[in-house]
């Protein structure tokens, strides 16, 4: 499967904000974003022109899709299910991306960035409600129950990321974490009021109706 192999940091600056795709150096002064907070490329000093409309949904829709690092049809995929499912578009496909295993082991401080949580997932170290599973884009539900494979190893990498980001940012609060069992239990569906960066779905639902 194809995968974006360029710079991280250049993705935040393009889409002029903080994704937090590089785990604790997006919250330290070495942060290029910090450093350099405009679009990358000889025109990015620049003052920047107004945008158009179709720009601002085109820019939203990649911002999120770069977020929970989904690629083109696969985000078209979770935005076809959306319409398809009873509810609002925007909310569900949301809800649709927040769902997904690798960003649960994120959300619940297991994991550094995402593309952690996706390698601890296709690595086998993560076991939904006993079951192995290695697909990082597996959907979890109300109910499931996420726990480490029984590796002391693996255990320990997963127990310094939780001391780590104990300082830097809490667990979202539709998952109940057990830090001493390593178990994350999923209590409810999230939200939009639960995402730690804002997002304007209306407009990616907007681009994709046209």
């Amino acid at each position: 499967m194809a995968r974006y192999l360029g710079s991280s940091c250049r993705i935040c600056r393009r889409e002029g904000i903080k994704l937090f795709l590089k785990g604790t150096k997006c919250s330290s002064e070495k942060c290029p974003f910090a450093q350099r907070p405009y679009p990358p490329g000889q025109q990015g000093r620049k003052p920047q022109k107004k945008h158009s409309y179709y720009a601002l949904q085109l820019r939203e829709k990649q911002k999120v899709k770069r977020m929970y690092g989904v690629l083109e049809r696969q985000f078209k995929r979770y935005f076809t299910l959306a319409q398809r499912l009873k509810g609002e578009t925007g909310r569900i496909l949301l809800q649709l991306l927040e769902r997904r295993l690798d960003n649960v082991v994120f959300r619940g401080c297991w994991a550094l960035s995402r593309a952690q949580a996706r390698q601890f997932v296709r690595h086998n170290f993560v076991k939904v409600n006993g079951k192995k599973v290695n697909i990082p884009s597996f959907l979890v539900r109300v109910g499931d129950v996420i726990t480490i494979k029984e590796d002391e190893s693996k255990k320990k990498i997963v127990k310094e990321n939780i001391e780590v980001l104990a300082k830097e940012r809490s667990a979202a609060k539709w998952l109940e974490i057990d830090r001493t069992d390593l178990k994350i239990t999923v209590i409810r569906l999230p939200e939009k009021e639960d995402l730690t960066i804002p997002v304007k779905e209306q407009l990616i639902v907007e681009l994709y109706s046209k």
